[in-house]
């Protein structure tokens, strides 16, 4: 089915089509793939804590979140069965658990949605960035990724300066601007942070 697009950067999949089908197919093997290592990341996790922490004592967790970042899925709102794309974002229903991770030195926050219908019940998935990569590269030294990070065990070095705290919003101000959106239920003091 042809279909007529203002820009080649614009291309899409038409609904009702086989290759629309097929890539919704994909999409949704993946996002369970994604899902599945999760799991498994945290019941690995959780074995090493229950070794080494709790003295091989089996615990339960007071609360599990486990949430995509950067998805699509069919749901309904106003009426209609939609496909929602989340791009810098994460379902924020009622029901809805989730992580808003800071930068690599500052605090994250598990939310709860508040099912805003407004934002499709959705919120950030994080400060996101201030500055693109290439631009942090140029402005930000060795020394500035070194001051910005103390207190956090993570890499130091030139291959990460492109996450450098300063290079992201501020997460207090992003948690401010979607107050409407979820309520925080715990802030995450960062102490080690792991990047590639």
């Amino acid at each position: 089915m042809a279909v007529a697009i203002p820009d080649p950067d614009l291309a899409h999949f038409v609904q009702g089509t086989d290759e629309f089908a097929a890539y919704w197919h994909d999409l949704q093997w993946a996002q369970s793939y994604a899902l599945f290592n999760r799991v498994v990341m945290m019941a690995r996790v959780k074995r090493i804590v229950e070794r080494h922490l709790a003295g091989g004592k089996p615990f339960k967790p007071l609360l599990e979140v486990n949430c995509h970042h950067n998805y699509a899925e069919k749901e309904t709102h106003f009426g209609e069965d939609v496909y929602v794309t989340r791009k810098g974002a994460v379902r924020a229903c009622e029901s809805d658990y989730g992580i808003i991770p800071g930068s690599m030195g500052a605090k994250s926050f598990i939310v709860k949605g508040k099912g805003n219908a407004h934002s499709y019940c959705s919120c950030s998935h994080g400060a996101g960035r201030l500055m693109s990569r290439n631009k942090a590269k140029l402005e930000y030294t060795l020394d500035d990724l070194i001051a910005q990070t103390a207190g956090v065990e993570c890499r130091k070095d030139a291959g990460v300066i492109d996450e450098i705290p300063g290079a992201y919003k501020s997460i207090e101000q992003v948690m401010a601007n979607q107050a409407d959106l979820v309520a925080v239920v715990a802030t995450l003091k960062q102490v080690v942070c792991v990047k590639g």
